[in-house]
């Protein structure tokens, strides 16, 4: 039975591989004469898009059965995957270039309680942060298959179905909002407020802002419905220039400094370990690390492509509403 389910995995990642290659060669092919005139690329320079799927927290806590990889995503952590969404506006000025201010929202957790790597999981530390990243993306489309077909008797044009699919990679900046939370109680508290690793008090951490840089860098393709609608994937690594969107970062703090400053609920969420695993982490030992946190989007995107543009064998202006069409 497993030599069965072996060779049909084996047969079907053949076909599967086969598939790719195939389509990646005939776009790679298509690419020099599919972006047939610049009426044509200049038919989708404004477009909005909108994304939903799914977030994953690259940092101190939760993550992989090992010791943990904050910028890495060899430190996936499936338990803790939630959910994203994203708004944008697309220009494109080139058959190449184009640019997208995006809106991304989403929430990122992570818990040590679900990773089975002892130290982790005897920390016990746990999160949920809201993150809202506005940034700015430069996208390079590298492979295309851009045509329109005969409806409108465009000159040089062959064939009578309209094709646009594209592959494009994107870097950018950004800016964002996160806000750590923990459950205490079965109500969320914030854990800035808590000044968990002695933030701003004497011998502790500084304190930190709730706003960080951060870097975008990912891939996307996306297929056309119509001349008006677009579906596709988008996989987006974010990296920020904050340690502490889980609100970990250096050293254990005193306890009994916490709970005189702030309040015994602070001594608590520094640090939840079992009484048995308490002596593990004593003040000034490590309860982070200092790489900078990252995560990570998966999208299902929507397009829909807002442009006028001049077409036609004598210029005139034609608005895409008045020629819905399927392919």
């Amino acid at each position: 039975m497993n030599n069965t389910i072996r060779v049909t995995s084996m047969i079907t990642m053949r076909y599967l591989s086969l598939a790719i290659i195939t389509t990646t060669v005939h776009l790679a092919i298509a690419q020099p004469t599919n972006f047939n005139t610049q009426r044509n690329w200049s038919m989708n320079k404004k477009e909005l898009t909108l994304g939903i799927g799914t977030t994953q927290f690259l940092g101190d806590l939760g993550g992989a059965n090992q010791i943990g990889t904050d910028y890495s995503i060899k430190d996936w952590d499936f338990p803790s995957m939630s959910f994203g969404g994203s708004l944008g506006w697309r220009y494109r000025w080139h058959p190449y270039y184009s640019t997208t201010t995006i809106l991304n929202v989403g929430m990122l957790k992570g818990a040590d309680a679900l990773t089975t790597d002892p130290i982790r999981q005897a920390r016990n530390l746990s999160f949920r942060s809201v993150f809202i990243n506005l940034s700015q993306r430069f996208e390079l489309i590298v492979l295309a298959n851009e045509k329109i077909g005969r409806r409108f008797n465009i000159p040089n044009l062959k064939g009578f179905k309209d094709h646009n699919e594209q592959i494009y990679l994107f870097a950018g900046i950004g800016a964002a909002y996160y806000n750590p939370k923990a459950n205490l109680n079965g109500s969320w508290t914030t854990l800035k407020d808590m000044r968990t690793e002695g933030q701003g008090l004497p011998g502790g951490a500084e304190e930190y802002k709730r706003i960080t840089a951060t870097i975008p860098l990912g891939i996307g393709m996306r297929m056309g419905i119509n001349r008006f609608w677009r579906v596709g994937l988008e996989l987006s690594y974010v990296k920020t220039f904050s340690d502490y969107i889980d609100d970990v970062s250096t050293s254990y703090y005193d306890p009994s400094i916490l709970i005189s400053e702030v309040g015994p609920e602070a001594a608590f969420l520094s640090n939840p370990a079992s009484p048995t695993n308490q002596w593990l982490f004593n003040p000034g030992s490590q309860r982070g690390d200092k790489q900078k946190d990252a995560l990570f989007y998966m999208n299902i995107t929507i397009t829909r492509n807002f442009t006028y543009s001049k077409i036609g064998p004598k210029g005139s202006r034609i608005k895409f509403g008045k020629y819905r069409s399927k392919f």
